[in-house]
């Protein structure tokens, strides 16, 4: 046996002697064990994963940021480190992931084929009745001049129509009062195939508040704070609602069946016309339909007027449309109205004297009392037998009678574009030649043109296809029955409300994608609603003549706005007699 030394013998001892335990042979080894695998993985992260050309890649940058990268992007900077351009500052490298906004699963729903509403869900607010039902429970007190209880039944329509001089079709006619959309729309909004309980997948929110009844009860003897209590009081309402937080009510939508005149008080003067609904800071946010907005403003949108018309199935529809392609017409142009001569700038009168000076003319004179103007029967026949339908100016740019004459396949002519061709971009085509003949006001008023002289030169062929074209938009400028529904049709209703969807969706995209229009002019709104698929700016245009009257500060043409919704009123006073 190997024997110690007698000092190592001597060490141990004096180490026992301290506490302290002699070294291990294990601890060696342990030592050694890890000193191995250290040199193990210097060689594999130093070596084996070097850059094989000795040149060290461009890291691929990372963030912690709430904002990912996109899966573009980043695989852009994996792929081609070398390529990568330099950072650039620009709007989308700043805005948020579209998972962080709130509407992101209403997009997603377009997305989903095997929806068929996917993309095209309605929220409609439940609103306490004094907005909506309450008014129609007192439907006596909804217009200083007429009982509107019978034009408040079924569901809007009013009364239906009888057919003994045989100018209408056996079923779907109604004497339906020319302001009863609000609730026509509403009621048809009910029926809508696409409404949803939950909000977070709507394309947009409909607000069933009856703007046009409300108005209506007021505009005549009662002070500003009656007129603006029911909108301040509904803003109010909105304004507290989680779904109005989503858009600061830029979703939202509701429908005025008045002209927008009736909802844009300049200032709180007593004497100032109607309520300052549309001013409102809220309600600019909103999107309201009105049978007549302003050239202006960029928050209403033109409507069509309600017809006689309100079919319940397709059928209806294809009947009446080959009736109207098959019709005698004896008339080359025909005009149903009354002069205005009250109004200097009015070309009324001129057109009537024409009209009585031609052989080939149908005039219907329209004033108080019994008149065969205010029975649908006299109009529409007239109507039918007439190739062109003069449709000037009322009291304000449009006229509902421009709505029958195309329902009776008659070609409208226009004298002012604003009587349809920047009212109703939704519905009519943009370009207007193709179903209407324009004649500039001055060329009436300063006796330049002949109107009939001026018809007669268009071609019969030219004539038959455009008759053929307002024949074809008949669908699409009806309101149909809200107790039934077309099936494969879509009429004034399924038009419009596509049209904000369409206008919201793009809105939420555009939030998305962080554009924002800083070159946008609100007083050339109309303008806007010109421009062709693509188009983003406007410029001169040939009808600013027609729209640069004298405004006041808030871009609006005060003054003849108000005048001309009061003369509105004379007239419905005059229709009612």
């Amino acid at each position: 046996m190997r024997r110690r030394s007698l000092e190592s013998n001597h060490h141990e001892e004096m180490e026992k002697a301290n506490g302290k335990p002699p070294p291990s042979r294990l601890c060696f080894l342990a030592t050694l064990s890890a000193m191995f695998w250290i040199m193990i993985f210097y060689f594999h992260f130093t070596v084996l994963s070097s850059n094989p050309i000795g040149k060290p890649e461009q890291p691929v940058p990372f963030s912690v940021s709430a904002q990912p990268q996109r899966i573009s992007e980043a695989y852009e900077a994996f792929e081609l480190p070398k390529m990568k351009a330099p950072p650039r500052s620009k709007p989308s490298d700043t805005r948020q992931a579209p998972e962080a906004f709130p509407f992101t699963r209403a997009l997603r729903t377009i997305e989903n084929k095997s929806d068929p509403c996917g993309g095209r869900y309605i929220y409609v607010h439940d609103l306490p009745s004094r907005f909506n039902a309450d008014m129609l429970r007192d439907c006596k007190n909804l217009s200083l001049w007429t009982n509107m209880c019978k034009f408040t039944s079924n569901a809007g329509l009013g009364p239906p129509l009888e057919n003994a001089e045989g100018v209408f079709s056996n079923t779907g006619w109604y004497a339906t009062n020319q302001f009863a959309v609000d609730v026509i729309f509403n009621n048809r909004m009910k029926q809508y195939e696409c409404l949803t309980k939950d909000s977070s997948i709507a394309a947009a929110i409909f607000v069933p508040f009856y703007a046009g009844f409300d108005i209506a009860r007021y505009l005549w003897g009662y002070n500003i704070s009656v007129r603006d209590a029911a909108s301040l009081d509904l803003v109010d309402w909105l304004m507290k609602r989680p779904e109005w937080n989503v858009m600061g009510g830029r979703d939202h939508f509701l429908v005025a069946g008045r002209i927008t005149w009736d909802f844009r008080r300049l200032t709180d003067s007593e004497t100032d016309w109607g309520n300052k609904l549309l001013f409102l800071p809220a309600a600019r946010n909103m999107s309201m339909l009105v049978v007549e907005a302003s050239p202006w403003n960029a928050n209403d949108f033109g409507v069509p007027y309600p017809t006689y018309f309100h079919p319940a199935k397709d059928g209806d529809v294809f009947l009446w449309q080959d009736r109207m392609r098959k019709l005698e017409r004896k008339y080359l142009f025909s005009f149903a109205g009354a002069p205005r001569p009250d109004n200097p700038i009015s070309i009324r009168g001129q057109i009537i004297d024409q009209c009585k000076r031609s052989k080939v003319c149908k005039l219907l004179e329209c004033d108080f009392g019994e008149s065969k103007c205010h029975s649908p029967s006299s109009i529409m026949q007239m109507f039918q037998s007439s190739l062109f339908c003069l449709q000037p100016q009322g009291d304000s740019y449009t006229r509902r009678s421009a709505f029958d004459s195309m329902l009776a396949g008659c070609i409208p002519v226009f004298f002012h574009p604003g009587s349809a061709y920047i009212q109703y971009t939704w519905h009519l085509p943009r370009n207007y030649s193709t179903y209407s003949v324009f004649i500039p006001e001055d060329d009436i008023r300063k006796q330049n043109v002949s109107i009939e002289e001026r018809l007669k030169q268009i071609p019969p062929d030219v004539v038959e296809i455009m008759r053929e074209r307002v024949i074809s938009l008949i669908p699409k400028l009806i309101y149909a029955d809200p107790r039934s529904k077309l099936e494969t049709l879509k009429d004034a209703f399924d038009v419009a409300v596509q049209a904000v969807i369409n206008k919201v969706t793009k809105l939420r995209r555009d939030v998305i994608e962080g554009h924002e229009d800083k070159d946008f002019i609100e007083e050339n709104s109309w303008k806007y609603a010109l421009l062709d698929d693509g188009q983003q700016t406007v410029g001169p245009h040939e009808w600013d003549p027609f729209f640069s009257k004298p405004k006041d500060g808030n871009g609006e043409s005060g003054t003849i706005s108000a005048e001309a919704a009061k003369k509105s009123w004379k007239n419905e006073q005059r229709s009612q007699a």
